[in-house]
């Protein structure tokens, strides 16, 4: 029997982590925990994992975070103009894409 997942969040979405306040892009999404066994704690492995680009004024870092941990960003204002044309294109939604491939 196979299971079925469905990611809440795309790519080029801009989402704000939770517990940690970050706002970042999400640039790639795994179905399911992709880390070694018994590494989430308490958080269950058996739901989609983001990773999320966070940028900021004073520059950036990479998230891997659940679903869980995560909610779409109305506010969707994390990027400075110069940040998002060096690091992004913009589709007609809104949605960012790394420059160096397109939104899938």
């Amino acid at each position: 029997m196979t299971h079925s997942v469905s990611a809440r969040f795309g790519l080029g979405q801009i989402v704000r982590h939770l517990q940690a306040g970050f706002r970042g892009v999400v640039i790639d999404v795994d179905p399911v925990f992709a880390g070694q066994p018994g590494a989430t704690g308490a958080i269950s492995p058996d739901q989609p994992f983001y990773q999320v680009l966070a940028l900021g004024p004073d520059g950036g870092f990479m998230a891997y975070a659940s679903e869980d941990s995560l909610e779409h960003d109305p506010a969707q204002s994390i990027l400075t103009h110069e940040a998002e044309r060096r690091y992004f294109t913009l589709d007609d939604s809104g949605h960012h894409a790394p420059r160096e491939r397109a939104i899938h």
